[in-house]
């Protein structure tokens, strides 16, 4: 008798295997809807994005120390001396931006798709929720490295949390530990990255995949017209959706491996609190919301950056139409893409501001809101 058939009697004496494998077969060949495609994939790989920030994130532990006198130098060890740690960093750093294009792009196609409608509307309110965890990620994990880019910018973060009305200032000292960023805000921002946000951000998604499979993907009917799938129907999940994840999933491990050789993640220099170099900005998930404040004064400018994630919350209980075809929802359409193209302009502006540029042989000078001003030839002498 084989080993198989011994573990799996040993196991039913004791408990319902029978009833686990029922619910696990049904779960692997539950058929999908037809118009389950390549977007569909990107909740899978952020899944599997979040799978690696944890493993990456616990190797780098190993080495790293979060105080103010070692955290960078620890950071400088792993990317040359600790075996593979260069590719261990890059892979949690480049690991970090992926996650958040990959939920982004998951809740766009969610989006434009009316997956968001009843009686899924819980589903996207945890997906939501998800989001903010996964960018609250990124922005407590920036300052670990502990260099200038990430010092200055946390002191550019979260200063705009004192604009909130009564309770700014004290949520400011809160974050920060002190009146500044010192070792203090090190310490919180680290407890934060590596002990709270993974135990919220894992209950969000176990949540989010149990309501998700429960429910079922939505289809392109009406709602209260969708009917159950019949086997036979739709698109199979095995083997024909997990070969397509699986085809995606080696091309986001090529571009991931891509980017850690051609784009190596950089150490730059260790923060200095006496010197502010030029051209601190926000990573690239938050440059929308930091070129939009500059347009309105601190507290009104947080109200109106507060707006659009406000929108998205509630927006399965504002949208209560039971159409989900994106041809019959041409309103919803149009608001979803207005919003894509002017975060869009707005994260490119905040990346060109504040910057030098030369246009058909003429040097300009862009000031904080990206407006051009040409620089004269004798500024320009001047300068150097």
């Amino acid at each position: 008798m084989s080993i198989y058939p011994k573990i799996r009697l040993w196991l039913n004496d004791r408990y319902d295997v029978a009833t686990v494998e029922q619910f696990v077969d049904s779960q692997i060949h539950k058929p999908l809807p037809k118009e389950t495609g390549f977007w569909h994939t990107f909740g899978s790989l952020s899944l599997f994005l979040f799978v690696n920030q944890i493993v990456t994130g616990v190797l780098l532990m190993i080495y790293y120390r979060p105080t103010t006198n070692t955290a960078f130098e620890s950071v400088r060890y792993i990317m040359t001396k600790a075996h593979f740690g260069w590719l261990i960093r890059g892979l949690h750093a480049w690991g970090a931006t992926l996650m958040i294009l990959c939920v982004l792009i998951h809740m766009a196609r969610t989006f434009f798709m009316g997956a968001y409608k009843k009686p899924r509307e819980l589903t996207w309110v945890l997906g939501v929720a998800i989001f903010g965890c996964t960018v609250t990620f990124g922005f407590t994990g920036y300052l670990l490295p502990w260099n200038q880019l990430s010092y200055w910018a946390t002191t550019v973060g979260t200063e705009i949390t004192g604009a909130i009305p009564w309770a700014g200032q004290y949520l400011k000292t809160l974050l920060r530990g002190g009146e500044g960023v010192s070792g203090e805000t090190l310490a919180r921002f680290y407890v934060l990255h590596v002990v709270i946000l993974p135990w919220a951000l894992t209950g969000l998604i176990a949540t989010h995949l149990f309501l998700m499979r429960v429910q079922g993907l939505a289809t392109m009917v009406r709602f209260g017209e969708e009917k159950p799938i019949e086997k036979g129907h739709g698109v199979p999940f095995f083997p024909h959706h997990v070969l397509k994840e699986g085809v995606i999933f080696c091309l986001l491990i090529g571009a991931l491996v891509t980017l850690i050789v051609l784009l190596p993640v950089e150490l730059g220099e260790k923060a200095d609190p006496f010197v502010t170099p030029e051209g601190i900005k926000p990573e690239w998930y938050f440059l929308s919301t930091y070129q939009l404040l500059k347009y309105f004064p601190k507290t009104i400018g947080l109200f109106v950056s507060l707006i659009p994630q406000v929108l998205l919350l509630l927006w399965p209980f504002i949208d209560r139409s039971p159409e989900r075809n994106p041809h019959r929802r041409l309103w919803a359409l149009g608001i979803g893409v207005v919003a894509l193209v002017a975060a869009l302009v707005f994260g490119l502006l905040g990346y060109i501001s504040e910057t030098t540029i030369t246009w058909r042989g003429e040097k300009y000078e862009l000031d904080v809101y990206a407006k051009p001003h040409k620089v004269c030839p004798a500024e320009n002498g001047n300068a150097h």
